[in-house]
């Protein structure tokens, strides 16, 4: 069986490809015969790849797989990790130099495999894509794994190549951020804060909204107001931005970037972005240029343009990173990005429940086609989570595979999937997390599959009742505007449907009774519905009373409160059990059953 990957072609990987007259025995009734080879000017990030393989087919096979470093002679029999002279020497044909930072290549020839890419962390990821492809490995969370047991283990022929599509990968929700797990899963998140022994991860010197951190109006309005919005005729800092055409700003902010990077010599990217609120410049300057471009993105990429030209001889690594939000996201009729200008554009007013090229989001599809005509490296912030309230049903699952294919279709070279990012505990952010990153270093994945297989290596015997549940919920929110600060008091928040999750959760539970471990992790579900039913009780016992129905929980809210509190409180054994907000603004358990704890049934 042969597998053959180029450039951003994809195609399917094989679970665990059967033996073929080409196979190569890599273990045999949990004995090998080959070694794992690592150069001798392997990186540190290639020399911790080698020792994961070796510590994973051990754990597969019962075999030990030694790690040589050979000098003249080569084993007969070697699993090569790396890109170094013993490489090149074995095979010749792989045009080594030419792989790019990310890119893998995974090989069989004869009684050898090559497990090797591009620095700094190609083969951590090639030795990671053949754990999973070859050999059924899956790292759930950091905290939840499958090493299927496999004493005797074979593979086809394989010839792979493959550079990721996506130059940046960040599914930024909380359990991602875990360095191992990130690395693991392809992701190169700086949020993982992957150390360089690795591979790494990408470096910003700031982030976003970076207009005032680069310009503090307490240190500069009253000296210098004209470089702040003229907004009805006065200038003011007041949720405000910049006055972008100002040249003395333009002056001042190119200074103040280099002194940022030569503090930050392992930033690749520095933002300069607006603040996070409207208040854009209308002094006589800005506005022409913005009405010239018909956007206020005039203003905005003819400022960043500048700074990132001005700083490109020093710093010709960096690119300068700026947004397309809100009153930005437009893209301009004629100025466009310079290469080492990176454009991130944000989905923040966008329907969740629809893909982004449906109906209900041409506008935001609309302004990606404009930008992806006009920008080398165009990001998208995307939103993945309700912020107001982390812990309630958001059905949007069925829609990351869509999205990420209709970005990748789009020119984007960077994705920042973001999550609930503050706790543990938010609605199914351990599955969201593990699909995002899986579907952002092969977005033509099935991501219905990858569901059902998230669903059954991590909740076991309960997946069955849980997917029904994804099913449930996705099609009672039909025809609902799915928004990343969505209410609680929504229709699909009904007693018919949530009477309906209640049953499910229930039987998932009693799928998984005899498995303390599993239980935990199915109790999350019942943490989620909980949240609503407290939020929405007399609405809910209303519609039960008008539907001469049973009351499927405790009859005192007070008393559900309290159970629920002790749920989020988690379990000491299982850190990731313990809820600590249960919204963007840091709401505490605690803080969200305290207003309950009085009340009458």
């Amino acid at each position: 069986m042969k597998a053959t990957l180029f450039a951003l072609g994809l195609a399917a990987w094989p679970l665990c490809p059967l033996a073929t007259a080409a196979s190569l025995a890599l273990a045999v009734d949990g004995v090998t015969r080959h070694v794992i080879l690592v150069h001798a000017e392997a990186s540190l990030a290639e020399n911790n790849a080698a020792k994961e393989l070796a510590d994973l087919l051990r754990e597969i096979t019962g075999a030990d797989f030694k790690i040589v470093h050979p000098a003249e002679t080569l084993p007969e029999r070697a699993i090569v990790v790396g890109p170094g002279n013993a490489a090149k020497r074995l095979f010749p044909e792989v045009p080594f130099d030419q792989l790019g930072l990310e890119e893998i290549v995974i090989k069989t020839k004869d009684d050898h495999l090559l497990l090797a890419g591009g620095r700094p962390r190609g083969t951590l990821y090639a030795v990671s894509q053949f754990l999973q492809s070859q050999c059924g490995v899956r790292w759930w969370t950091p905290w939840a794994a499958r090493v299927p047991k496999q004493p005797r283990l074979e593979v086809g022929e394989l010839d792979v190549r493959y550079r990721p599509v996506f130059e940046s990968r960040d599914p930024f929700w909380y359990p991602a951020f875990d360095a191992r797990w990130a690395v693991r899963n392809f992701s190169n998140s700086q949020s993982a804060n992957i150390p360089e022994d690795w591979g790494g991860c990408i470096r910003y010197k700031g982030f976003v909204h970076t207009f005032y951190p680069l310009v503090p109006p307490a240190e500069h309005f009253a000296k210098h107001p004209e470089w702040y919005s003229e907004i009805k005729g006065k200038r003011t800092h007041d949720h405000a931005q910049l006055c972008l055409t100002n040249p003395e700003l333009r002056a001042y902010v190119i200074e103040r970037v280099k002194q940022w990077l030569r503090e930050s010599s392992e930033a690749r990217i520095i933002s300069v972005s607006q603040n996070d609120w409207y208040g854009f410049c209308e002094c006589a300057r800005c506005k022409a240029l913005d009405e010239a471009e018909g956007s206020h993105a005039g203003t905005m990429l003819d400022f960043v343009n500048h700074i990132a030209e001005q700083i490109e001889k020093e710093f010709p690594h960096v690119a300068v990173d700026t947004l397309a939000y809100q009153y930005t996201r437009q893209p301009p009729r004629t100025l466009k990005p310079r290469p080492n200008v990176i454009v991130r554009l944000c989905s923040i007013e966008c329907n969740f429940r629809e893909p982004l090229e449906a109906p209900a989001n041409a506008k935001f599809a609309d302004d990606i086609r404009g930008w992806a005509k006009i920008c080398d490296r165009l990001y998208i912030w995307d939103y993945t989570t309700d912020f107001a309230h982390y812990l309630q049903p958001h059905p949007n699952w069925y829609v990351l595979g869509p999205n990420v294919r209709f970005f990748a279709a789009h020119n984007v070279k960077g994705l920042f999937e973001q999550g609930a990012y503050q706790s543990h505990g938010a609605e199914f952010g351990e599955l969201r997390a593990w699909v995002l990153a899986q579907l952002l270093w092969d977005p033509r994945q099935d991501d219905r599959a990858l569901i059902r297989e998230f669903l059954e290596g991590y909740y076991g015997p309960a997946a069955p009742a849980i997917a029904r549940y994804l099913d449930l919920m996705h099609e009672a929110s039909a025809g609902w505007n799915l928004t990343c600060f969505s209410r609680t008091d929504t229709p699909f928040h009904n007693f018919k449907t949530l009477m309906e999750a209640e049953r499910l959760w229930r039987e998932a539970e009693t799928a998984v009774a005899g498995d303390a471990e599993l239980l935990a992790r199915t109790q999350r579900g019942r943490l989620w519905l909980g949240y609503v039913w407290l939020s929405l009780w007399d609405k809910l016992r209303k519609e039960c009373a008008e539907a001469s129905a049973a009351w499927p929980v405790a009859e005192s809210r007070a008393e559900f409160a309290q159970r629920w509190l002790k749920l989020a409180q988690g379990d000491p054994a299982r850190p990731w059990t313990k809820v600590t907000h249960v919204n963007e603004s840091g709401m505490t358990p605690d803080k969200f059953v305290e207003r309950f704890s009085r009340t009458s049934p």
